[in-house]
């Protein structure tokens, strides 16, 4: 019964989405469509994951209470289209608070009280994590299966089903359909779903002591190589970092499993999960210091207070861990697993509070920006006007009202001019170009001495990306209206063969040693050669010369570029 009975919900909550969507494809819903798809799909998702025989009424109450949560949260939150993109996380945060309080009621159920078994709830956490990668599996295998009969009778002109596939209200009901037939049919197969879930686990411990030494090296590794190289090498250190402490964490509790029974007891797996457990509290902190170093440079932006958040949390799931290992040593899982089920509810209830607007991440964000570029930490033109218009919600744009009655002209002058714009594309980044200039003037080399870069060229070669980042450029002016500016990695010295080739091959031509051409027009600098102008009487004579077979090749003298007395490009005339 259970597959009929889950397959009908889905289809139900396919057509129930369908309606309150209405046909097409909306990018912006109204705080109504929001909150009542949200509501829908958490009662049929989570009526289909924790419903059983026994007390199923606990399971259709749960569902409910936590569907009518989830949609209070949305309406609170307003309109999506008005979300930010700090807002947009607040959505993520309630589908880990559900995600987590799941498991435990479905511990709690079986117990029939407030007890939550350690090995009930991290069994449960895993089941239904393959249970929900197992189903959308199944959904792509029936959409596969239909798309292919579809095409296959419109071999022969029979288009019904290619048709009823392309209509919204088919296909959000076949997604519905398939999943609850898909999540039915498992949870009613009991044994397969635990076999494919010690299959994976069984994976997954396997992986454990490849990625432990792989984390413990880099740990062992940062004395000698120093912190430097770590911020220097990339703007992404701390979701890397984050993604390894994940990583390491869900690898040490495939090797743990939900009981002592059930721990892998092979050396290579024991001391690899160990090994993870000891690393994951310094790669947080590093995590911790990467973060501090961006806010304390930029300041807080919405996007770096969840990552602090993050951070926050993998640092203290890196202390317990370490804790539990320094504690227990070779007994260690023993200690942890209670250390996990707490930490589960500081992580449900930290994600319930986050996802609602009671911490408002776009406020503290614009305070802390805005207070910045009054205190002139940063120039107007240095300062992210589009994140304050576009990024920060509701307060970025109170506040962008205010700056248009500062008393500083530059900032005033620039939040009215930010003002008009529709879109985030409509704001002249400054600051992105503020930082190109300042990379352009650091890494130009004027190859002819007692020369300098016009101001102009300068701006124009910002706007473009030339000669920023690492890249390492020569600019040689030809005259006051033309200019070429070499990329240096273009002219380094060729690596000496070990043994040269025999017949040699010919030279090769490196297109880039041409150089970017820039030419002074009406004031301003264009990339490209400068087009010759041609009156009136040149193109009559051009015609005319044309037509009477007037075509010859006369030796005329020509200026080009020269580089260790090779010529270069081509020439400019």
């Amino acid at each position: 019964m259970r597959p009929l009975i889950l397959a009908g919900l889905g289809l139900v909550a396919g057509l129930v989405v369908h309606f309150i969507l209405g046909p097409g494809f909306h990018n912006n819903l109204t705080t109504l469509q929001a909150s009542s798809v949200t509501g829908v799909v958490f009662v049929a998702g989570l009526t289909g994951f924790t419903l059983e025989r026994r007390l199923w009424w606990w399971s259709l109450l749960f569902a409910a209470a936590l569907a009518l949560v989830g949609a209070l949260v949305v309406a609170w939150n307003g309109t999506p289209e008005d979300w930010s993109v700090g807002e947009g996380w607040r959505m993520v945060s309630l589908l880990l608070a559900v995600a987590v309080a799941a498991p435990l009621f479905q511990a709690a159920r079986d117990e029939g009280a407030r007890r939550f078994p350690y090995e009930s709830v991290h069994d449960h956490a895993w089941t239904n994590v393959v249970l929900w990668f197992a189903c959308w599996v199944f959904v792509a295998i029936v959409f596969a299966l239909a798309w292919l009969l579809a095409l296959l009778f419109d071999l022969i002109k029979i288009d019904f089903l290619k048709e009823l596939l392309e209509k919204d209200w088919f296909w959000r009901s076949l997604i519905g359909l398939a999943f609850g037939a898909a999540l039915g049919l498992l949870r009613e197969h009991d044994g397969v779903v635990r076999l494919l879930q010690r299959v994976v686990a069984m994976v997954l411990a396997v992986l454990a002591p490849v990625l432990a030494v792989g984390l413990v090296l880099f740990v062992v590794a940062l004395p000698f190589t120093g912190l430097n190289a770590l911020w220097e090498a990339t703007k992404s250190t701390t979701p890397i970092l984050l993604f390894c402490v994940a990583g390491a964490l869900v690898l040490a509790n495939a090797v743990l499993g939900n009981a002592p029974d059930q721990e892998r007891r092979f050396p290579l797996l024991r001391y690899g999960a160990m090994g993870l457990a000891a690393v994951m509290l310094p790669l947080a902190v590093l995590a911790t210091i990467a973060i501090s170093l961006r806010t304390g440079q930029y300041g807080f932006t919405p996007q770096r207070l969840w990552a602090i958040v993050f951070v926050a949390l993998a640092c203290l799931w890196g202390g317990a861990y370490l804790y539990a290992l320094v504690r227990g040593r070779l007994d260690w899982a023993a200690r942890i697993r209670p250390l996990n089920l707490m930490l589960a509810f500081v992580v449900c209830g930290v994600a319930l509070v986050l996802a609602t607007p009671l911490v408002s991440f776009n406020a503290i964000s614009t305070r802390d920006q805005v207070a910045r570029l009054e205190s002139g930490k940063v120039t107007p033109e240095q300062f992210d006007w589009r994140a304050l218009a576009f990024d920060f919600g509701a307060p970025g744009r109170a506040a962008l009202k205010k700056l248009q009655g500062s008393a500083n002209a530059t900032i005033k002058a620039r939040a009215n001019e930010v003002a008009t714009a529709k879109m985030r594309w409509d704001v002249r980044d400054t600051s992105e170009q503020a930082r190109n200039r300042a990379q352009v003037t650091a890494n130009v080399r004027m190859l002819q001495p007692g020369t300098s870069l016009p101001e102009a060229l300068r701006e124009r070669m910002a706007q473009g990306y030339i000669c920023t980042r690492e890249q390492k450029c020569g600019v040689l002016l030809i005259g006051e209206s033309e200019a070429l500016v070499f990329e240096d990695s273009c002219f380094a010295a060729p690596k000496p063969a070990a043994k040269a080739p025999s017949p040699a091959p010919p030279p090769v031509r490196i297109a880039c040693r041409d150089g970017v051409r820039y030419h002074l027009e009406n004031g301003k600098w264009e990339q490209g050669s400068a087009a010759r102008a041609t009156s009136a009487q040149d193109e009559q004579a051009i015609s005319d010369g044309y037509a009477a077979g007037n075509v010859e090749i006369r030796t005329v003298p020509r200026r080009q570029v020269y580089v260790g007395g090779v010529p270069v490009g081509d020439p400019f005339e």
